[in-house]
């Protein structure tokens, strides 16, 4: 009971005989409690430096019991010290941290009047990240287009914990391709068994994560997320990339949920590769569009062509158009 004013249990059992029967010496007191004489030495050195055993004035070489009254008004006053003082050294701590973050972003890269910040390196960009997730308080958006290294997993998952343990709500689009990749199932099955709300669509316009509709990080180059990034707080740029996931968001599948057709019969998947199709899109273009192999996209062509009953993507285009899955 008393642990939180420093006495172990030995040491409060002791003091309780003590307040009940005074004065004694450590030898009665041992065969009292059937401990070795040890044992309440140590307990009693702990209640002296307490200050709630005393010697006592009548018989020379036994200890008597300082009253609650007394001794424990003084352990809580010690504490309260205590406590004043670790205060004092949080707040000198928290301005010594303050002033490190403020020296930091000085060395940082600049924010330009146009609200561009500018990320070099994936050091950087996690980073970046990190901080702004330590900052967000009510929501958190991302695109993931393309499959993630181990890395950017682990990297990930270290940051939805810390946003899900404070409640922040968030909502991650991934492409439909993750749902092949084994690695990533698992990541995106845990991320939904967190409370993260995940969907999947068959393209993405870009990497994302934007924070508190306040801050957004992209890639400088939507192939390469290692060679940087740009954090956007312009606020008309962040409105628009806002209603841009939320149009995305609606139309996404979610997590577990199973595939749609439209009224061809056309997956999303599918329907994006006819446009390709049409558009004279290469496998090379297919696949970095639904970011699958390009022995995966080739079996997608060459299956709706099939369909289409063409010999050549030029033809597939035109039969699509004729069909109205253009």
């Amino acid at each position: 009971m008393l642990a939180m004013l420093g006495l172990d249990a030995e040491a409060e059992a002791l003091y309780r005989i003590l307040l009940m029967d005074p004065p004694s010496s450590a030898s009665a007191l041992g065969d009292r409690l059937g401990w070795p004489e040890e044992a309440v030495r140590r307990s009693l050195d702990r209640l002296r430096e307490l200050a709630l055993v005393r010697p006592s004035y009548e018989e020379p070489g036994r200890v008597r019991a300082v009253v609650p009254e007394v001794g424990l008004e003084l352990l809580l006053r010690r504490q309260q010290a205590e406590l004043a003082a670790q205060q004092q050294r949080v707040e000198a701590s928290r301005a010594a941290a303050a002033q490190l973050m403020a020296e930091f972003a000085d060395t940082r890269s600049t924010t330009t009047p146009a609200g561009l910040e500018r990320l070099v390196g994936i050091d950087e960009v996690r980073d970046r990240l990190a901080s702004l997730a330590c900052g967000a308080r009510s929501d958190v958006m991302t695109f993931v287009k393309g499959r993630q290294s181990v890395g950017a997993i682990e990297a990930a998952r270290r940051l939805d914990e810390h946003l899900v343990d404070r409640g922040v709500r968030c909502r991650t689009v991934h492409l439909h391709s993750a749902r092949n990749c084994p690695r990533t199932r698992e990541y995106l099955t845990w991320l939904a068994g967190q409370g993260v709300q995940v969907r999947t669509v068959a393209t993405l316009p870009t990497h994302m994560v934007m924070f508190d509709r306040t801050r957004a990080v992209i890639p400088v180059k939507s192939d390469d997320t290692a060679a940087g990034g740009v954090v956007l707080s312009g606020e008309g740029t962040l409105a628009m990339l806002g209603a841009l996931f939320e149009t995305v968001w609606d139309g996404a599948r979610p997590w577990g949920g199973v595939s749609r057709h439209d009224a061809h019969g056309l997956t999303d998947s599918e329907s994006t590769v006819v446009k390709l199709l049409a558009a004279g899109g290469t496998d090379e273009a297919i696949a970095k569009r639904l970011g699958v192999s390009h022995r995966t996209a080739r079996r997608i062509a060459t299956s709706l062509m099939e369909r289409l009953g063409a010999r050549s993507r030029f033809e597939a285009g035109v039969r699509a158009a004729k069909r109205g899955w253009v």
